[in-house]
């Protein structure tokens, strides 16, 4: 099961779990997206599948808000939201080390590589790059660890996780990407913890946070809730 974080008659954001995801892939891992159509249906007494639509998408070891549509009209304008910037979108990750700067502004340029699904980062414009922008502040510091708040300017292939590694600061247990060893439960940790956004529908801004996960993997320190 999942946590529902906002509902109304347009739209639904649930929590979701370090390795669910989003939406069916090809190795046949039950989709998030499949459970939540079957909660709408069963909750509206819907006959057959009720519509979902699916605006965007976390990484599968990451935990955090998902936002979907139920009608189609609210997912074309939530669509046109996320592709025209629109949606404020906020992520905690925890680091390993300590970083030079409390605040940081980064604009890179990224590759990815379908063959090892991995994005590549570097300094200068190129062909076959995107460019990748975003900002950090430091919340809290652990002994080990240092906890960020990141606010993404773009939407990349696992641009916070390579943007952080290229600046030696590699997410806990995301060993894809430089961290020292994994995590028990394979999660990594960063956390969509917030959506911002104008209402597709209503014309009205709402916002939508999200708890961090109960897991060992994660600092249990006031500030990190």
């Amino acid at each position: 099961m999942f946590d529902v974080l906002f509902e109304d008659n347009h739209l639904i954001a649930v929590n979701k779990k370090a390795g669910e995801v989003v939406q069916p892939d090809p190795d046949g891992s039950r989709a998030l997206s499949d459970d939540v159509a079957e909660w709408v249906a069963k909750k509206y007494n819907k006959k057959g599948k009720a519509f979902l639509g699916v605006a965007h998408r976390i990484d599968r070891p990451v935990s955090g808000v998902v936002l979907f549509a139920k009608t189609s009209k609210a997912l074309i304008r939530l669509n046109e939201l996320f592709r025209d910037r629109k949606v404020e979108k906020i992520y905690w990750a925890l680091v390993e080390g300590k970083p030079e700067k409390e605040t940081l502004e980064m604009v890179h340029y990224l590759a990815r590589n379908q063959k090892t699904n991995k994005s590549f980062i570097y300094e200068t414009e190129a062909e076959g790059r995107q460019v990748a922008m975003l900002s950090y502040k430091v919340i809290e510091y652990f002994d080990r660890y240092t906890l960020l708040e990141i606010q993404l300017g773009t939407g990349r292939h696992h641009q916070i996780r390579a943007q952080l590694s290229y600046i030696k600061l590699p997410i806990k247990g995301d060993v894809k990407y430089g961290a020292r060893r994994s995590n028990e439960d394979r999660s990594i940790c960063l956390h969509a913890r917030s959506l911002k956004l104008t209402h597709p529908v209503k014309n009205e801004p709402i916002e939508i946070t999200c708890p961090l996960p109960d897991s060992s993997a994660w600092p249990k320190k006031k500030g990190t809730d």
